[in-house]
């Protein structure tokens, strides 16, 4: 690891500051809001890295000594919130147990906390291996670096340590501010039409039937599942599109035609009923062998992170170049923090497991259970996810799948100990382990979503000359912050809209309730177990899809030398994810295929990296646009419904308008794409 002694060109330089803390706690309390929002509603959350870059530079640039290294801790301790929110993809599932009726704070803080240290702990001693020394594409990553640098006053280094612009230069791109504040506002207005005064919809789909088989052509129109979609890429879009294609032209219609359409359903309602049933679990199973399969593909550079590591601890000197920009957490600060999240994770898991009624011997060993379940599994997941992270970036990456196997995982464990302790004799001792295997993984789950972005950071960092040590803290204070604030918005979130099966109050309109699609799949997956009545047959199809579309794609990525693929993880999203959220998702990849092909003929890879800028930076204002207008309507209804009014106060009192609202819906979806194409065209 050692390098040959270089010159440090960022000597005295400051990175970690007071005023870059505080402005990265503000930018992590907006966007952890808005991912809760939007991990809730659609299932997906997006990276915050490049939008808080950018927001950093446009703040900080009123300070004469600010710096590229400051303007890189701002978003890497911002870039938390991007991540760590992602634990609602299984804690909700408590409330939909019935188990919880609200959200405590301290224990959904300490579980996010725990987890989330542990994530970053976890990552380090993977970093000279992933990052430095590897050829993943850490597509954010280097997106980041990029603008970091092209808005930089001041001196920049390259990853080698070589000055690429001096003391004297001014920031020399055009504000990226601009695009993110387009693409927020005109988000926003759209979301406040649909969600706010309820003028237009949200989605339409045409059904149709052949037979007794039901079909769906669906759309959606929600301009944050555009810019995300932007992000994810043509290889991805395509694969989703083929899932879809799979489950609303072979698998619904095939399941429907075999068992007909009872005589009071309407049509729609039972396909999708069929859909949330059965196929639902067959892309479960897809997502879940794909996870396996980077586990299996991760065993050497695991391996080799955990040797150095160790190697680390017995020899600090081996691990430590003497050179700033090549400096990590030291391994005693690394064996500190860890031994201080394992007995935080002790507390919360007993503070969990004391209300049940059980003896204090079972409680105590369902505790030490439930925490080396969460380090042991949370250690394997984290270079998986670091990977994932790295080959496709962290809005792509699918944290579910993670979440998938380690429900199952864990599951399988405590029904063992319910099985040899009588604790599964009773409803009541069935649903607390269900409600524990839930609350353990979203412990993993903190450690799997910070996992999948440290690396990110740590690319980002290391091709600006950044010092690791100092990124290493500022994720764990990005992770403090997140976490104070997760409770208090979920739980704001749950009051206004309530959760798909768990609605906080009578006579709520059920329509309008959060999804939260991956916690209520993951609640079905532990329920099923515990109850012995898992539907492992549609699981096991999916498997079966999974191995197929992996084997398919080892043979085009060797055909075409890498230059194409199929990735089995999206195609399980196709069939997972509702299809009013995957079609938004594959018109912004087609977009971006079409725009980046565009601009190549016309204007070279100049006009491709332009591009690639302008429609980074717009694609994350729509994301961010869309998700706090999704924060702001559930405290006006929190405030309606507290006060003895409607959970819809601002919609609009407009009859047989249906079908107005969905053509409304794709007039404003098609000018948002006409938008996003100039916007990003222009010259």
């Amino acid at each position: 690891m050692n390098q040959q002694p270089r010159a440090d060109h960022f000597a005295n330089y400051r990175e970690l500051t007071i005023r870059g803390i505080i402005l990265g706690a503000i930018i992590t309390v907006i966007f952890t809001a808005s991912n809760v929002y939007l991990g809730l509603k659609v299932g997906l959350t997006f990276a915050s890295s490049i939008p808080a870059a950018v927001i950093s530079m446009a703040v900080l640039k009123f300070a004469h000594d600010s710096n590229i290294l400051e303007n890189n801790m701002v978003q890497t301790q911002a870039s938390a919130a991007g991540t760590l929110s992602s634990i609602i993809f299984v804690l909700p599932g408590l409330l939909m147990l019935g188990y919880w009726q609200d959200f405590p704070f301290w224990q959904t803080t300490l579980i996010c906390l725990a987890g989330g240290i542990l994530g970053v702990i976890f990552t380090i001693p993977l970093r000279y291996v992933m990052v430095v020394k590897s050829e993943l594409p850490y597509p954010e990553g280097v997106a980041a670096a990029e603008i970091l640098k092209a808005g930089a006053k001041g001196r920049v280094v390259n990853e080698r340590g070589e000055i690429e612009q001096d003391d004297s230069a001014s920031a020399n791109q055009e504000s990226g501010v601009k695009e993110i504040v387009a693409g927020g506002l005109f988000a926003g207005v759209f979301s406040f039409l649909i969600n706010g005064l309820r003028v237009a919809a949200d989605g339409a789909s045409y059904w149709f039937k052949s037979g007794n088989a039901i079909f769906q052509l669906p759309m959606g129109f929600s301009l944050a599942l555009l810019g995300a979609g932007y992000l994810v890429g043509i290889v991805g879009g395509m694969a989703i599109l083929i899932g879809i294609a799979m489950t609303w032209g072979i698998l619904v219609p095939v399941l429907t035609s075999n068992a007909p359409m009872p005589a009071d359903m309407e049509m729609a309602a039972y396909a999708m009923k069929v859909w949330k049933e059965q196929v639902r679990f067959i892309g479960a199973g897809t997502i879940g062998i794909a996870a396996v399969w980077t586990l299996i593909s991760l065993a050497k550079p695991m391996w080799e992170g955990m040797r150095l590591s160790f190697q680390a601890i017995k020899n600090p000197s081996l691990a430590q170049n003497t050179h700033r920009a090549d400096r990590d957490l030291s391994p005693k600060a690394m064996i500190g923090f860890s031994l201080l999240m394992v007995l935080i994770l002790i507390a919360t898991f007993y503070s969990f497991v004391q209300a049940a009624p059980i003896s204090a011997g079972l409680a105590w060993g369902l505790v030490i259970t439930a925490t080396i379940l969460a380090v042991v599994i949370g250690f394997l997941v984290a270079a998986a996810c670091g990977y994932m992270a790295g080959l496709i970036g962290s809005s792509s990456s699918p944290i579910s799948g993670i979440g998938i196997v380690s429900v199952l995982l864990i599951s399988l464990t405590f029904l063992l100990i319910g099985d040899n302790t009588g604790l599964l004799q009773n409803a009541e001792g069935t649903q607390f382990l269900t409600a524990l295997t839930i609350f353990t993984a979203s412990a993993v789950l903190a450690v799997a979503t910070i996992s999948n972005d440290n690396l990110q950071d740590l690319k980002t960092g290391y091709l600006v000359h950044a010092t690791p040590a100092l990124q290493q803290v500022a994720l764990i204070i990005g992770c403090v912050v997140g976490a104070a604030v997760i409770s208090p918005v979920l739980e704001l979130l749950f009051q206004a809209y309530g959760f798909t099966g768990a609605m906080p109050r009578e006579g709520m309109d059920a329509a309008q309730a959060l999804s939260a699609p991956q916690a209520t799949l993951m609640t079905t997956i532990a329920k099923g177990i515990f109850a012995h009545n898992l539907q492992w047959n549609f699981i096991l199809i999916g498997v079966a899809i999974g191995v197929s579309v992996i084997i398919v794609d080892a043979v085009l990525k060797k055909a075409t030398a890498g230059r194409m693929a199929l990735p089995a993880l999206a195609i399980g999203m196709g069939i997972y994810l509702p299809p009013s959220v995957n079609m938004p998702l594959i018109v912004g990849t087609i977009l971006s295929w079409w725009i980046h092909r565009h601009m190549k003929k016309t204007r070279g890879e100049q006009g491709v990296a332009l591009a690639e800028r302008r429609g980074t930076l717009f694609a994350a204002g729509l994301i961010v646009g869309e998700s706090l207008v999704g924060v702001v309507m559930a405290m006006i209804i929190v405030a309606s419904i507290t006060s003895g009014h409607s959970d819809a106060p601002l919609a609009l009192p407009l009859e047989n308008w249906e079908t107005t609202a969905k053509f409304l819906g794709l007039a404003g979806f098609i000018i948002g794409l006409i938008t996003f194409a100039k916007r990003v065209l222009r010259k």
